[in-house]
């Protein structure tokens, strides 16, 4: 049986601008049809705690809106770390880390439809991992621009026993703007701990010619492997497409495609603009079906290669991962700054 048809002891909260404690009862006292704090604003520089609440429990859904710009970061701390086991902006998080651009190609809201995150029209962030934890759980925001911004959330959970063999949800950022050539771009290292990779959202921007970019081969390096365990042989191969994403000799032409734990849900660039050839694309792959287990460590790569040879595109990405605490601190982030794409 799925959990959701059987009876249990567990006992759900839910933290909103409208019940910043998810407490019971906490909500609005306005009554019906009023709004009295649908949105929490965030200054500049400044830092907020949307949840913080005391285990045993999970956190089931995560829904935001409003400003979802690089300027913010999110973090989530797991039972009393003193670091964070998730940090990244909130645009890459969710797989939308092109979050000056609104419009795809074909003038729509790009929609990611996976079965772990939603991004809906009208910049409706959603993601459904679990996130299981013991004793405590911290979940913060951080406002890294130079303007105070506004945030709309609710994030979903219950208070309920967890396995002792639990692995707790980890995610990072990453980016090379450009990748360095002919070097390999890392999705992530550093992991120490016992666990399994889930997945890594992909954004991509070409720069120069693009009529191939996609030779870049996936590697997965497991525990002490000097070579690679798990070996793809392409990068649309990795996000479980083939040939170009339909950019082969039949259509000539990339075509989207968002599946429960893959897809290149979105392009970016009209080819009818004269002088953009530079197109962006958007991609994840989810491993909820087939996750990577380690036990000491786990590192991936993907590189940046053409038809020609190695490029020089940029790459940004964040990789999603379960593991035994305490885990290795978060390599820093870039500055804010630095994570502007267009």
């Amino acid at each position: 049986m799925k959990p959701y048809c059987m009876i249990s002891n567990a006992k759900t909260f839910a933290f909103s601008a409208e019940n910043p404690t998810g407490t019971r009862a906490g909500g609005s006292r306005g009554g019906d049809c009023t709004k009295l704090s649908p949105t929490v604003t965030i200054r500049a520089g400044e830092t907020v705690t949307l949840v913080d609440t005391d285990g045993p429990g999970m956190i089931q859904s995560i829904w935001f809106t409003g400003y979802v710009g690089h300027s913010f970061v999110i973090r989530i701390y797991w039972d009393n770390c003193e670091y964070p086991s998730v940090e990244a902006p909130i645009s890459a998080f969710f797989g939308t880390a092109y979050d000056e651009n609104f419009v795809d190609r074909d003038g729509k809201y790009a929609v990611l439809n996976s079965a772990q995150i939603l991004v809906a029209p009208g910049r409706g962030l959603n993601c459904y991992w679990e996130m299981p934890f013991k004793k405590h759980c911290r979940i913060t925001m951080e406002n890294r621009g130079e303007k105070d911004q506004n945030l709309y959330y609710i994030i979903t959970g219950c208070h309920c026993e967890v396995p002792d063999e639990i692995g707790y949800f980890h995610a990072s950022y990453r980016q090379e703007h450009p990748v360095q050539k002919r070097r390999s771009y890392t999705i992530i290292d550093g992991i120490q701990g016992k666990g399994q990779f889930v997945g890594v959202t992909l954004a991509t921007g070409m720069n120069g010619n693009n009529t191939c970019w996609v030779e870049g081969e996936a590697r997965m390096y497991i525990d002490d492997d000097k070579y690679p365990s798990i070996h793809y042989t392409g990068t649309e191969d990795y996000f479980c497409g083939s040939y170009g994403f339909g950019n082969d000799v039949q259509i000539k032409s990339y075509q989207t495609y968002s599946g429960l734990y893959s897809g290149m849900y979105a392009i970016y660039g009209d080819n009818r603009e004269f002088y953009n050839g530079q197109q962006r694309f958007l991609l994840y792959r989810f491993h909820i079906a087939d996750p990577i287990h380690f036990e000491t460590g786990f590192r991936m790569t993907l590189d940046n290669l053409g038809w020609t040879g190695p490029r020089y595109d940029d790459y940004t990405s964040c990789a999603y991962w379960y593991q035994t605490l305490p885990s290795a601190p978060l390599k820093p982030l870039p500055s804010d700054k630095e994570m502007i794409m267009k």
